[in-house]
């Protein structure tokens, strides 16, 4: 199958590999990931001011390139499938926004919000089907304890993301269990980690960085899943040493794909 992928700007960056084996595993799985031309990124943030219309553009035109195919449209960072999700919500049932965002944009690009919004991990689950990821895995993740972190961006606001149970998610645990590995549920996983406050208040993003680290820790996990690029870099840098990993890295090991690092 063909979906309208949009890799947004930090995936040719600072996360490159969180790009990479997104690409290696949809070739794997049969699915492949199109990206709608002269993209731009997506605004970093979704902006609850009605006022603010230039900023969702981006996220209106790769939503419009994913409706005129007639696919889905998947992201795998999340922030950007916040913005582009909450965008394509206020599309289809804020008519003053709709009127005002179309009025800026051509009539070619006119969008009317029909675009279904995917994120990887639902096009994994829900698209493909957990079953068949796990029928693809070669090398069985056995004996690793694996701790899921959504952070803040994936699972909220609930009405709109509907990816999963914003309160007591599943869907990164039953990812890790179709891989071979062990899911370990810690508290924090639904917490922020702190990313927007890290240049403001370096202090208080330290502290909720390290106290989601620690707390993974007293848990017993091995390592923490995350498929925000902000997470990652966040509880690395001001948290306690666990390894974060993408979930296309963890994916992709078990699916014999990935790049051995000390080789290169």
């Amino acid at each position: 199958m063909k979906v309208t992928y949009f890799p947004g700007c930090t995936l040719r960056t600072k996360a490159k590999d969180l790009d990479k084996y997104a690409r290696k595993c949809a070739e794997i799985l049969d699915v492949t990931l199109e990206e709608p031309d002269d993209w731009q990124c997506c605004g970093g943030v979704f902006t609850t001011s009605r006022d603010e219309i230039a900023t969702k553009l981006s996220s209106v035109r790769a939503l419009k390139a994913a409706s005129d195919k007639n696919q889905p449209l998947v992201t795998v960072c999340s922030t950007c499938h916040n913005v582009i999700k909450q965008t394509n919500y206020a599309m289809q049932n804020d008519e003053e926004f709709s009127s005002r965002v179309n009025n800026y944009l051509s009539k070619e690009e006119n969008y009317d919000g029909s675009a279904k919004v995917l994120h990887y991990l639902e096009l994994l689950r829900d698209t493909v089907g957990f079953d068949k990821v796990k029928e693809k895995v070669v090398k069985p993740l056995e004996g690793k304890k694996i701790a899921a972190y959504y952070g803040c961006l994936l699972l909220r606001p609930g009405k709109v993301m509907q990816m999963d149970d914003p309160e007591n998610p599943t869907i990164m645990e039953d990812l890790i269990r179709a891989l071979g590995a062990e899911a370990v549920v810690t508290p924090y996983r639904n917490e922020c980690c702190g990313s927007y406050i890290s240049l403001e208040n370096p202090e208080s993003c330290t502290k909720r960085s390290t106290k989601i680290t620690k707390n993974v820790e007293t848990y017993g996990a091995d390592m923490i899943l995350t498929a925000c690029p902000m997470c990652k870099y966040n509880l690395e840098k001001y948290g306690s040493g666990v390894p974060v990993v993408y979930l296309t890295e963890l994916l992709a090991e078990a699916f014999g794909v990935k790049e051995d690092e000390n080789a290169k």
